[in-house]
């Protein structure tokens, strides 16, 4: 029987542990190609030698996705192969019709064919759209372990945008280690904030591997968890399901994939965010809940805010820097650095567009959903570059940081500056306390 030629689709992560865990050793199949969509500078590469395997000793190459269809008609393609997230369903199934017309088998991995067995208990914390609150979530989660006193490592979702064999498996430690490996801005919003509570973080590509470090990792390891990104689901299988779902875009929670996956494989779902949004979103998610998944546990949960410097926010001019991917394709049309403003008084938010340069201004070119917010897009040098130079163009009081992450660390901005924080706030019971606490019990834990 004659291989069949594959493409596998997707934005440097997903795509390539599909590759890994189903195709790399699969002699039924030709991965001829990768293409990369959603994040800028990563096609133009090859998936390299050394972690592609035996039967692909030059490598795979990196296309753009607008190449696709070309690539199917002259590579004689047979399947291609869906591997990024947080995608509406009308965009998923419009990019199938293509595929389809082109002539090739448009095609989804679920979890039995791409989740990995860990010699550890597992908890994912996954999500129905980037930007829902995974991160104070998982932060919430280690802290209550390792009050109990267990080792927890936790294992971010991959962000491998420089040299892919180099990034193979990545364990952060100390702040230095984000140096040390050359970390987007992208990457230290989600190492960062674990490494300075004093746990573990690995990252790579290669996340066989990299699960096999972790579980043997020199400082222990009592629990592995998963921190997921955008709205993929677990490359693990897991022992416990965490779900955030964001009544501020209440209904996505079932348009848009795979978040609809999350909500149904949960054990638990956190209803985020509701202390500022609306009575009628919270209720539609309660709604989908129920629709979906009616025996999972909700918690209810919070995420308040504040800011170190509120006195240069009231009555003020100020530039909002939010998270990147989160109004990208989370396209979320405010963050906690909005909130912040409205909290506390700002007399004027700034419309940075036209002010932006560089990759900043054709971020804004490709999404054109970001209004009166700067993504703080970082994902290589020039593009940081482009992301201070466009700050100091605005003429502002102060500038209001919603990363997780001190901007000030990255990008040199002359305007004063406060931060915002955020952290999971649970709404009576149950809570993760609780959940937890079953968790460990069941497991033979601490």
């Amino acid at each position: 029987m004659s291989k069949q030629n594959v493409i596998i689709i997707g934005a440097a992560g997903r795509d390539f542990h599909n590759f890994n865990t189903y195709y790399r050793n699969n002699e039924k199949y030709n991965v001829v190609a990768f293409t990369a969509t959603q994040i800028p500078d990563i096609h133009g590469r090859k998936y390299p030698p050394e972690l592609a395997g035996e039967l692909y000793p030059d490598g795979i190459p990196i296309y753009e996705q607008k190449d696709l269809i070309r690539l199917i008609g002259e590579f004689d393609v047979a399947e291609c192969i869906f591997s990024f997230s947080d995608i509406h369903y009308e965009d998923v199934m419009s990019l199938s019709s293509e595929v389809n017309a082109a002539g090739a088998n448009f095609v989804f991995l679920g979890p039995k064919h791409t989740m990995l067995k860990s010699t550890k208990p597992v908890i994912a914390v996954c999500a129905t759209r980037t930007g829902t609150g995974k991160s104070q979530t998982s932060r919430k989660i280690v802290e209550l372990l390792m009050e109990q006193g267990l080792k927890v490592v936790a294992i971010r979702h991959p962000m491998p945008y420089g040299d892919l064999a180099s990034q193979k498996v990545q364990r952060f430690a100390t702040i230095d280690d984000l140096k040390k490996h050359k970390c987007t801005i992208e990457e230290m919003e989600e190492y960062e904030p674990h490494v300075i509570r004093g746990n573990v973080v690995y990252a790579g590509v290669d996340y066989e591997a990299i699960l096999r470090e972790a579980e043997n990792d020199p400082d222990g390891c009592d629990v592995i968890l998963w921190d997921g990104g955008n709205n993929d689901f677990p490359f693990y299988e897991t022992d416990l399901m965490i779900t955030v779902a964001d009544p501020h875009r209440a209904g996505h929670e079932l348009t848009y994939y795979p978040g609809e996956v999350n909500m149904r494989i949960a054990d638990v779902i956190i209803i985020n965010k509701i202390d500022s949004a609306s009575p009628e979103n919270i209720q539609i998610v309660r709604e989908s809940i129920q629709k979906t998944n009616p025996k999972a546990i909700v918690i209810d949960g919070a995420s308040p805010i504040s800011v170190d410097n509120p006195e240069i926010i009231r009555n003020k001019r100020v530039l909002i820097v939010e998270d990147g991917p989160t109004l990208t394709h989370g396209e979320m049309k405010l963050g906690a650095g909005t909130i912040a403003a409205q909290k506390y008084g700002a007399a004027e938010i700034i419309d940075p567009r036209a002010f932006a340069v560089g990759k900043i201004a054709s971020t804004y070119e490709s999404y054109p959903h970001v209004e009166n917010l700067l993504p703080a897009m970082g994902y290589s040098s020039e593009q940081i570059a482009d992301l201070e130079a466009t700050i100091a163009k605005i003429e502002c009081d102060a500038v209001i940081i919603g990363t997780p992450i001190d901007l000030n660390r990255v990008v040199k901005i002359n305007q004063p500056t406060t931060r915002v924080y955020y952290d999971l706030q649970e709404i009576g019971t149950p809570n993760l306390t609780e959940v937890l606490s079953d968790f460990t019990k069941n497991h033979k834990l601490g």
